[in-house]
């Protein structure tokens, strides 16, 4: 159950090929010589490239294997989150995309600046970057240990300098490239996995019928408690949220939006990645059908009842795989594709914000060369730093990268920030602030309460530490798994296990009623001080049929953006075009 030569040489044509398309871009074109191309590709992409690179972004090496193991264990229950992807998507499409492009940004945390003020979007930018640091390297390296000869430090070390050469080089335009290649890669690595998998299982229909029988397709559960882990409306629902900290105010994403030529072709991006999204849910989840009723007929060794849910996967690929060479070096490199586009998307989107909230707004009259050359080495910078984050985390063990998990959770109370600047003409920045701490707070107390609590059931005394995998695979699910059944619980061991499906809508809740709380009782904000560019006027829109004059009264003092223009202060414009919104004042 190992490589063969051919499938290394695939592994490495995946390497070769994204490496290449850096070097393809730091050859020609503009050569990344200005910050707008090396950030925003000179915002001269089209739809369909941004599509896939939205996509890829999406479908981590997490996702390809976690889906199929989730079906695996608990039925086809998680399908339904395809649901919550139309209102996830259509809500960005017309509403955080049009904010953000008409403002001409750059990084998504100049929009706090221009709705509140320098210390709002400060706050903002340290929280992305200490999520973003501490998230992306760890998950997306370890499922090589069970199939290959490869090291696991080997392993993070190629991720690592591939990610960061194409990045380094060929700036945004090659990571968007770099990803419709890599989701050709993946779709090609999941198919592959597919045909095989039902052939040896004897047919589709086979497939159905097995997992029926074993009560592993779910119907829709209307069950309203929030407690449990999977119901329609947790995952319907509270996936919406999920999707809008992901695709709504997330600059990985955002970023994209920006770069494309028109607001048109950014949502029409947004659009096309709703189908792609339902097929990648059904590919895996169809994936993890396959696997079930294949062990069904066969049966598992020691070794793969001892591995982690994830790792399971793997495999069964090998299993099913192993006897075409070749077929298992493309689903491992459908896996380094998800890994490669996700990591990359975090060096450039780390790069932007550093330099455009961290170091323009600050340092004055940066020539356009030296501020490029700037751009590149905090892309490098993030990445040797990503990478030492990697080593530091294998050492330490997997509670620490248990622990250092619950970091993601900070979607949801930035996303509470932007609806809260976007929806609530009052807010003021002190209610800002506050409600993103507040959000914060909560997100870290009920994360850790859970992983706690799980811990504690699956090792009473904690000061032993079972060496058998059962401790890792436990750990690392805390988030995904409730191992201890919520109807036994009362008070806050009972609210602890919240469904993690809810965890963004909770915490944006918290931020924006906090903020609206705190900005009342500090003084609100006046209409006609809110830059009228900077809010949506959901009021307006909900209660379009009413007469005009009630329409003066929703808008709550706030001017008509039509009365208003912009004009550039204290800095003269770039040859290049690039210009920060926090450069930009209404008069």
């Amino acid at each position: 159950m190992k490589f063969t030569v051919a499938d290394y040489a695939i592994f490495v044509l995946l390497l070769v090929f994204s490496a290449g398309i850096g070097l393809f871009y730091a050859l020609t074109g503009g050569k990344q010589r200005t910050v707008q191309e090396f950030l925003l590709a000179n915002r001269s992409m089209t739809f369909l490239p941004l599509t896939f690179s939205l996509l890829a972004t999406f479908q981590s090496a997490v996702a390809i294997l976690g889906v199929p193991s989730e079906i695996y264990r608990f039925g086809t229950e998680y399908w339904f989150l395809g649901c919550s992807y139309f209102l996830g998507l259509l809500i960005p499409a017309h509403i955080f995309i049009p904010i953000f492009y008409r403002l001409r940004l750059t990084s998504t945390y100049e929009y706090l600046e221009l709705r509140f003020n320098k210390v709002v979007r400060l706050c903002g930018t340290i929280t992305f970057i200490f999520q973003m640091v501490t998230i992306r390297p760890f998950p997306d390296s370890s499922f090589l240990v069970a199939v290959t000869d490869f090291d696991i430090w080997a392993s993070v070390l190629t991720i690592g300098i591939v990610c960061t050469l194409y990045t380094v080089l060929g700036g945004l335009k090659a990571v968007i490239w770099t990803d419709v290649f890599q989701t050709f890669v993946m779709f090609a690595g999941q198919l592959a996995v597919i045909v095989v998998g039902t052939i040896k299982v004897g047919g589709i229909d086979r497939v159905w019928k097995v997992a029926a029988e074993n009560g592993k397709i779910s119907g829709i559960d209307l069950n309203p408690d929030p407690y449990e882990r999977h119901t329609f409306w947790s995952l319907a629902f509270g996936g919406v949220f999920m999707m809008l900290a992901l695709y709504g105010v997330n600059q990985a994403q955002v970023q994209r939006y920006l770069s494309s030529r028109s607001e048109r072709q950014a949502v029409l991006s947004c659009y096309a990645v709703f189908p792609c999204q339902q097929i990648v849910l059904c590919l895996s989840c169809l994936t993890g059908l396959i696997m079930f009723a294949y062990y069904q007929d066969h049966q598992l060794t020691q070794e793969q009842l001892n591995a982690s849910p994830d790792q399971l996967v793997l495999y069964f690929v090998m299993d099913v795989l192993q006897e075409m060479p070749g077929l298992p070096g493309l689903f491992v490199a459908c896996l380094f594709s998800g890994s490669l586009s996700t990591i990359s998307s975090a060096f450039n989107s780390l790069a932007t914000v550093t330099m455009e909230d961290l170091i323009l707004p600050y340092v004055k009259n940066i020539p356009e060369r030296r501020a490029t050359l700037y751009s590149k080495l905090l892309a490098l910078g993030y990445g040797v730093l990503c990478l030492g984050m990697a080593y530091i985390s294998s050492m330490m063990g997997p509670v620490l990268q248990a622990a250092i998990s619950i970091f993601g959770m900070v979607g949801g109370p930035l996303l509470g920030l932007f609806c809260l600047g976007m929806f609530f003409p009052c807010a003021n920045s002190v209610g800002a602030v506050v409600g993103l701490i507040a959000g914060l707070a909560m997100a870290f107390w009920v994360g850790i309460g859970n992983m706690v609590i799980n811990y504690q059931s699956v090792s009473p005394d904690p000061t032993v530490l079972p060496t058998d995998g059962n401790l890792t695979t436990a750990v690392m699910t805390t988030l995904l798994t409730s191992t201890t059944a919520p109807e036994r619980l009362t008070g806050l061991r009972k609210f602890y296990n919240l469904s993690y499906m809810w965890y963004s809508a909770h915490n944006s809740t918290t931020v924006i009623v906090v903020g609206l709380l705190v900005s009342l009782l500090t003084g609100p904000t006046r209409g006609k001080d809110v830059n009228p560019k900077t809010i949506f006027p959901v009021l307006q829109r909900l209660l379009c049929c009413l007469p005009a004059k009630y329409h003066e009264m929703l808008r709550c003092g706030v001017r008509d953006p039509a009365e208003v223009r912009f004009v550039f202060v204290n800095q003269k414009p770039r040859k290049s075009g690039h210009y920060g919104g926090a450069n930009l004042s209404s008069t």
